[in-house]
């Protein structure tokens, strides 16, 4: 039963019982006795058994081959797409009940948490790829509710390239390396990868999509997820409503700037999971609201577009997203490998009360997940510790690789007589799963809908969303990728693409790429959607990171004033220097310094303090200088004490945009704090 607020109670246990599950599975190595697998003590594990000190090793040597065949065997295949992924534990609770939508369990009572699993992830590249890659990120909730499992398998856009599953193959071998070299790994600036765009006007909304700035977030913790697809919320009465699901981030949705991701890329290639690793492990931890787009059966033909069109979304103004509810994730996982690896997500993982669509793309994943996941993970993935549900799960599934269920008795089989025919079915009314009776009839036919078939209205839709800084950010990143793009005739096709979208964009991209503008007519649609933009989002300094740039003979007191206010503010300050070790200040302050130049890089933080102090070297304060160049060209705040204005004012930056150096009045800390929730100042 799910955990309550006020801890007592049977129901009180559901979240607790899914850790004991986890445990159960865990064992402390430490100051134990080494032995094989089966128990055996092992009384030497680093000599081979041979036939003589210097004679040929002996296959008899059972401890040699079970280390050894283990060894062989520790990698199970990486997932096709999504390798790149962390994982981490939580729980979510709805607001208040949704029976009008659903008789889903978990979505009825406020006071009950249910345990969540999430991992997010990248597509494109393998499991070695670094973080910062412009890729679409997949953002996938397993909920361990009382009624069974339910997977939200989502990514963080809420369209995709494709309508059908059939060509999901053939996008995946395009968007790959190439295979004739092997390169690029985990981008998308290569030949084959536009020229599948070029090749499938289905995919000209989704283009627009990852040349934003939404393709390189600043972190997992300010990511919107979306479910994608189009689903059904079935209530008690049998009522459905179609449904789509959101992620929405309460740190709000930020991004990187291109420059930056590769910068970072280069200095930290776990940047995305190192942050939510250490937010955790701190105590911030990521919070998220769950919202539904709710659409009733009466209005399914209500737009220009087909609803089960997964290249389409719901424009937010049109049909609201109603919150319900907030995930918190508070644990990180105990091993990346047999949680976050292993965990098996799908999204034919659902409970009563939620049902699928006829979107033929999510038709398509209902196979070919259950199919991935039995070729990774093997026959029985889900009997796996981080993939066992906490409700009691009985079926006459028997044998199979790797199982770990021990099944008594001797009957495996439906109808039987010997176990008074059990398992037993359920009927509806009693909670059993019953598919909504939807009407389906037609000639068997190989046939996109006509209703699929507006790809350009959407793109244009998006652009016409975006603020100025962004849609100078969507131009240079279609002339970086495109400029990667060898053959003359791709890169033509695809601003022949851009064209109908915006002849705006064709223009900028086509004159940095060397091709001709063509005379296509533009999509005509004028309208936009503010909900679209990265910059109608929160802005709050909560868990933003300092460089705190010091020197010996440092203000003690001015320091210590505002490193407490940064603090309180929800901050986090780091001390940098050119060494590490103690570095003594006035007053009898003191600072241990962690990370230098050398180590450290000023990408990786959100905006600059420079503090400095009376004899700064001439290193030390070139060093500083070009920490803060970084960071200006990245328009973030910058700060800097009495002694540090002497460094800022060598740049030349006093007085600009998000530039605040202390002047004696007292309210630099509450000035520069400010400066940082606002995170970037594009008006430089």
């Amino acid at each position: 039963m799910a955990k309550r607020q006020d801890g007592r109670g049977d129901q009180d246990r559901k979240e607790s019982k899914k850790i004991e599950q986890l445990q159960e599975f865990v064992r402390v190595n430490e100051g134990k006795e080494l032995t094989a697998s089966e128990g055996v003590k092992i009384s030497d594990d680093e000599n081979t058994l041979s036939a003589g000190e210097r004679g040929p090793q002996l296959l008899e040597d059972f401890l040699f081959r079970e280390k050894l065949a283990h060894f062989d065997r520790e990698r199970i295949p990486e997932r096709n797409v999504h390798a790149r992924g962390y994982g981490a534990h939580g729980f979510f609770k709805v607001y208040q009940s949704q029976a009008y939508l659903t008789k889903a369990h978990f979505l009825q009572d406020p006071t009950c948490e249910t345990p969540v699993f999430v991992r997010f992830s990248q597509v494109a590249g393998s499991r070695g790829v670094n973080e910062t890659n412009r890729d679409v990120r997949g953002f996938a909730t397993k909920f361990y509710t009382e009624e069974g499992n339910f997977d939200l398998v989502g990514n963080n856009i809420p369209i995709f390239f494709i309508q059908d599953g059939i060509k999901f193959p053939d996008l995946i071998h395009a968007l790959k390396p190439e295979p004739h070299n092997e390169i690029p790994q985990g981008q998308t600036a290569h030949d084959t990868f536009w020229d599948f765009i070029g090749s499938n006007e289905e995919s000209a909304a989704m283009m627009m999509w990852i040349m934003s700035d939404r393709t390189i977030p600043r972190s997992f913790r300010t990511m919107e997820g979306f479910g994608v697809h189009t689903f059904r919320l079935v209530n008690k009465e049998g009522d459905s409503h179609f449904v789509k699901f959101h992620w929405k981030p309460l740190l709000g949705k930020h991004s990187l700037i291109w420059d930056e991701a590769q910068k970072i890329g280069g200095a930290d290639a776990d940047f995305h999971r190192r942050d939510l690793w250490t937010n955790i492990e701190m105590g911030n931890f990521p919070e998220y609201e769950l919202g539904v787009q709710v659409l009733a059966e009466k209005d399914e033909f209500m737009f220009d577009f087909d609803i089960l069109d997964a290249t389409k979304l719901w424009p937010e103004e049109v049909v609201p997203v109603q919150i319900i509810g907030k995930m918190t994730l508070n644990r990180n996982v105990t091993n990346v490998f047999a949680e976050t690896e292993q965990v098996a997500l799908h999204p034919g993982n659902i409970v009563p009360g939620i049902d699928f669509s006829n979107d033929p793309l999510l038709q398509g994943r209902l196979f070919s997940y259950t199919d991935t996941q039995i070729y990774r993970v093997g026959t029985n993935f889900k009997q796996i510790p981080i993939n066992r549900p906490v409700c009691p799960f009985h079926n006459n599934q028997r044998d199979g690789a790797a199982r770990y269920v021990i099944d008594k008795g001797k009957v495996a089989y439906k109808n039987n007589y010997l176990a008074g025919n059990t398992p037993s079915t359920v009927p509806g009314s009693k909670g059993g799963f019953v598919t909504y009776p939807s009407m389906v009839e037609g000639v068997k036919i190989r046939k996109t809908a006509k209703s699929f078939d507006d790809h350009f209205s959407q793109a244009r839709l998006f652009w016409n969303s975006m603020t100025d800084v962004e849609k100078g950010h969507i131009a240079t990143a279609f002339s970086f990728e495109l400029g990667k793009v060898e053959t003359l005739e791709v890169r033509q096709r695809v601003v022949n693409m851009i064209a109908r979208v915006s002849r705006e964009l064709a223009l900028t991209v086509a004159d940095d790429v060397g091709v001709e503008v063509p005379n296509v007519n533009e999509s005509k649609v004028t309208s936009s959607s503010p909900a679209l933009s990265l910059m109608n989002t929160v802005y709050r300094p909560d868990t933003l990171k300092v460089a705190v740039i010091v020197d010996h003979g440092f203000n003690g007191r001015e320091l210590s004033t505002v490193i407490n206010a940064m603090k309180s503010a929800g901050l986090q300050p780091t001390f940098i220097s050119e060494k590490q070790g103690k570095l003594e200040g006035t007053n009898g302050v003191q600072v241990n310094i962690k990370h230098k130049f050398l180590t450290d890089a000023p990408v990786v933080y959100d905006g600059v303090y420079v503090v400095g102090g009376p004899n700064m070297s001439e290193t030390f304060q070139y060093k500083t200088r070009q920490f803060v160049i970084e960071q200006y060209n990245h328009y973030k705040p910058i700060g800097a004490s009495q002694y540090g204005q002497s460094v800022i004012g060598q740049l030349g930056i006093d007085g600009r945009p998000g530039v605040v150096v202390a002047d004696g009045q007292g309210d630099f800390a509450e000035k520069f704090i400010n400066a940082m929730a606002k995170q970037r100042f594009w008006e430089r």
